[in-house]
């Protein structure tokens, strides 16, 4: 998958991880001081990149059960969208959302 969120400006890419590296339904932990970035993969390896913070009550999604393009929060189970960071109905809140893709069997995400 790969995204932009202005096509007029440059995408910074980071390398993150080798696709490998995060397991199918998986989800890998960018440490950093501004707040982790969990990073998930799907059973069809498109990778997405969320900040890893639930909307709900701060809950690590990176430790969510990845199921389709969703994953499930461990503390109260809200079903966040990956591509999009909303919470499914009922449930109202946003994840904030970073571009991620894929090329050449490595992961790149933009911080910005």
């Amino acid at each position: 998958m790969t995204t932009s969120m202005n096509m007029n400006t440059p995408t910074p890419w980071v390398q993150i991880c080798a696709l490998n590296d995060i397991p199918p339904l998986g989800s890998r932990v960018l440490e950093r001081p501004a707040g982790n970035v969990a990073i998930f993969r799907t059973a069809t390896d498109s990778v997405f990149a969320l900040l890893d913070h639930c909307p709900h009550k701060g809950g690590p999604l990176s430790q969510g059960i990845v199921h389709g393009e969703s994953v499930t929060c461990p503390l109260h189970a809200w079903n966040i969208d990956l591509a999009s960071g909303q919470a499914r109905a009922p449930d109202e809140g946003c994840a904030r959302r970073f571009a991620a893709k894929v090329e050449n069997g490595q992961v790149f995400v933009s911080l910005s």
